[in-house]
């Protein structure tokens, strides 16, 4: 009699523990497939189902498992389905997902659209997201400065790394966050959600460059921070890949870069300001490149957040004999050989009344 009431412990005790085990796998797959809150367009066709749409859940990663939200779907057994757009995210897990559908195809009055302009840098991001989200400034820089966010993005992302903890570089996530227009689902929308989705972005980015990324001779970082200098010395695609070219002919051969567009991200001055003073051109900074201090080397970091067109110049820069490049204020990008060239071209510059000049 023992025996059958020990074996009947077993089995009550071996079934407790199996339930709990597939509801917890159950809620684990119905759930959330990240934070991300970037909604994205699902267009639901006439005829569809919410069994028929399953695959095109799980192509939007939406859904962490087909299996699970069919058989949600079949518990639940929600009303039916109607045709529309329907905007959705990865953060909202099956649940929500289906409320969602269920309610019909609204417009979400909530959705802010932000768009950050390449070339920026993270000032103007900081200030972007002030202006379009119930986050202010110091929210930004705030968690730009803590080391424990930097640290867990540094082990979610490959081609982040303990560069961006350089306690001289201003901003540290400057040079990565992509800039593009991203929708997200209302103005609550955490910092660390905005980051990430950018970052995320970035990735895929990367990712078709990943073998020119380990055959560089420059780390991701280096790589980011010279296309980010591309991005604002040059005017179009081909420009770049000639900036690029002279870039490495200079590093190639121990001088410095000479880029004013460092000099002012080092003086923290934005280009539209005013002009630069001869003394902040002068000045040694990790930044700066046109004093000789930096002979041969590239800044500590980024100074602005580059399009992928500035990214591929920097992986393949056009192998050429320029060692100069002059822009006129009109943007126009010049290139020369030798120093006489540069400065003739100067001069040409200053007689037309298209050349900076500098305030003492």
């Amino acid at each position: 009699m023992k025996k059958y009431t020990y074996f009947a412990g077993f089995l009550v005790a071996f079934f407790t523990i199996l339930i709990i085990v597939c509801c917890s796998i159950y809620k684990i797959n119905i759930g959330p497939v990240s934070k991300n809150s970037k909604l994205k367009e699902i267009n639901v066709e006439a005829g569809e189902t919410y069994l028929t749409i399953t695959e095109k859940l799980k192509e939007n990663n939406l859904i962490r498992s087909e299996f699970f939200y069919k058989l949600y779907v079949k518990l639940m057994k929600p009303e039916n389905l109607e045709k529309g757009v329907y905007y959705l995210s990865e953060n909202m897990g099956v649940e929500k997902i289906l409320e969602t559908l269920e309610k019909g195809s609204t417009v979400n009055e909530d959705v802010v659209d932000i768009t950050f302009v390449e070339g920026k840098n993270m000032r103007y991001i900081a200030k972007t997201i002030s202006e379009n989200t119930n986050n202010t400034e110091k929210d930004v820089y705030d968690l730009l400065s803590n080391t424990m966010y930097l640290d867990s993005l540094i082990n979610k992302y490959w081609f982040l790394t303990n560069d961006i903890k350089d306690s001289r570089i201003y901003y540290s996530l400057e040079g990565y966050l992509f800039p593009d227009t991203y929708q997200f689902q209302n103005k609550d929308v955490s910092v660390e959600d905005i980051f990430e989705t950018m970052l995320d972005e970035l990735e895929k980015k990367l990712e078709p460059y990943k073998t020119n990324i380990q055959n560089s001779k420059y780390s991701l970082h280096q790589i980011l921070t010279l296309a980010s200098i591309i991005e604002l010395e040059g005017v179009n695609d081909n420009d770049r890949f000639d900036v690029s070219g002279v870039f490495y002919n200079r590093l190639n051969a121990g001088w410095s870069l000479g880029s004013d567009v460092t000099t002012y991200y080092a003086s923290k001055i934005d280009m539209n300001e005013r002009d630069l003073y001869q003394s902040e051109i002068d000045a040694c900074n990790d930044y700066n490149t046109r004093p000789s201090c930096m002979a041969g080397k590239l800044p500590v970091g980024p100074i602005c957040n580059p399009s992928i067109a500035s990214i591929e110049a920097a992986l393949k820069p056009k192998v050429h004999d320029y060692y100069f490049f002059v822009a006129d204020k009109n943007k126009k990008t010049y290139f020369t050989k030798t120093n006489a060239e540069h400065l003739n071209m100067i001069a040409t510059l200053k007689s037309q009344g298209l050349w900076y000049e500098y305030q003492s």
